[in-house]
């Protein structure tokens, strides 16, 4: 049985980090700074300068993110950080209106991007990054945790799809499912204080 860790992504894992979004789908060309440019900056932006603000977010910290290591090797990545930073979804009208946390929340943190390498799919990466993600946004002092993931019990849905998650995902960790939101996709919540 395969050995499944979790780690921070810091700048002294940034090649892991990178091997982590290049194993398939559009992890490589994104490096995942979709969810924190604005709609309007995306298209103005090159593969390399995506890379250098990854670069320079991570080296700035706290982490954006965390690394799935399958016997030694990264095998996957999951964005998870304070919902302010991420300024796509406070500029998202359908989100912004679906949600009951005030915009401006930084204890409320959000969950926006799963890269999982395609051989290590099938292994339930998905649901160990969110684990590990719920425990540190907990550590770090989140009171609140979002997704948007995909709703995948109607339609087909290619894999490049599902950066967001699924919503059985979510649920499976103890999400609330919440109000649909576009395309099929649906706002989740979960609280972190007991």
């Amino acid at each position: 049985m395969a050995t499944i860790i979790t780690e921070p992504a810091t700048i002294t894992r940034w090649d892991d980090v990178q091997h982590s979004l290049s194993g398939g789908g559009d992890g490589a060309d994104c490096q995942c700074i979709w969810p924190v440019v604005r709609n309007k900056v995306w298209p103005t932006t090159t593969l390399e300068q995506r890379r250098d603000m990854l670069h320079d977010e991570i080296a700035a910290g706290p982490p954006p993110g965390l690394i799935a290591y399958v016997d030694g090797e990264a095998a996957g990545w999951i964005r998870v950080g304070p919902r302010t930073v991420q300024q796509r979804i406070l500029h998202t009208r359908t989100i912004a209106s679906a949600t009951a946390e005030a915009l401006d929340d930084e204890s409320v943190w959000a969950v926006t991007c799963f890269v999982v390498r395609q051989e290590h799919r099938g292994q339930g990466l998905n649901a160990r990054l969110l684990a590990s993600a719920l425990d540190f946004a907990r550590e770090s002092g989140a009171r609140m945790i979002e997704a948007y993931p995909v709703d995948t019990s109607t339609g087909s849905h290619r894999s490049n799809d599902l950066y967001h998650g699924t919503v059985s995902t979510f649920l499976a960790a103890g999400f609330e499912r919440g109000p649909d939101l576009t395309a099929g996709r649906v706002l989740v919540t979960r609280g972190l204080v007991d």
